[in-house]
């Protein structure tokens, strides 16, 4: 029987004209029957912090007071060996020329988040994958980012990847962490190293996954897989 898997995915620096030099795409992925338990020890964490259990982890609110908190986060992420994370990085998105290729800032978006996934899908499991909400208009670029998914992997049935699906961040464990995990990489790619509490989880999860954050992966790594996306634009 195939296992259904849950992706949750996020993004950072997405928008084509937001002064931001690196973009980066990830997700979190693992077994759907143990997403709950996963769930329930996430809140755990923040409740053995200090924190409510409904606190939202992000990026953002990464502070001197919760460095212990966001470093105990990232080791349980690396401890779990059902949690699995992807990025792919497009370091230079300023450069990026989509007149030259026909193509609008969306198609090319489009076809990054399905680079992104592809690696994540095997044609023997099937997917569920939530996505962030960013807009009003998330509904409509799921259904298509849907698509565009089913159509490069030939399953015009949809039963590999059998939907994709907005969701809340606050309300979905697993998309605050790729929030986190996905932070920290654009961090890094970004050229910033202005604060140390951010710099030492950088720095913790440099370690803990063996690579700098900055370079493609081997394309099979299963813990921490990373694409540095290059092409004739840049």
């Amino acid at each position: 029987m195939a296992i259904l898997y849950n992706v949750y995915c996020d993004e950072s620096c997405h928008l084509e004209n937001d002064g931001q030099g690196a973009m980066v795409l990830g997700g979190v992925w693992c077994p759907a029957d143990v997403s709950g338990d996963i769930f329930r020890r996430i809140r755990e964490i923040k409740l053995q912090h200090g924190l409510p259990a409904d606190f939202e982890v992000k990026w953002t609110k990464v502070s001197p007071g919760k460095a212990e908190f966001y470093r105990d986060l990232l080791d349980y992420f690396f401890d779990n060996s059902d949690l699995h994370f992807r990025a792919l990085i497009v370091p230079e998105k300023h450069k990026l020329r989509h007149d030259q290729f026909a193509q609008t800032h969306d198609d090319w978006y489009y076809k990054m988040y399905f680079d992104m996934l592809k690696v994540i899908f095997d044609p023997t499991s099937c997917y569920q994958v939530y996505v962030d909400i960013k807009d009003t208009q998330s509904g409509a670029k799921v259904r298509h980012l849907h698509e565009v998914i089913c159509n490069n992997l030939y399953d015009f049935s949809g039963s590999i990847v059998q939907k994709v699906q907005v969701v809340r961040s606050h309300e979905v464990e697993l998309l605050q962490m790729a929030d986190f995990l996905i932070g920290i990489v654009s961090y890094v790619n970004r050229g910033l190293d202005t604060s140390p509490t951010k710099n030492a989880l950088v720095e913790r999860m440099r370690s803990r996954s063996g690579y700098g954050l900055t370079r493609t992966t081997l394309y099979r790594e299963n813990k921490v897989n990373l694409l540095r996306w290059q092409a004739a634009e840049l």
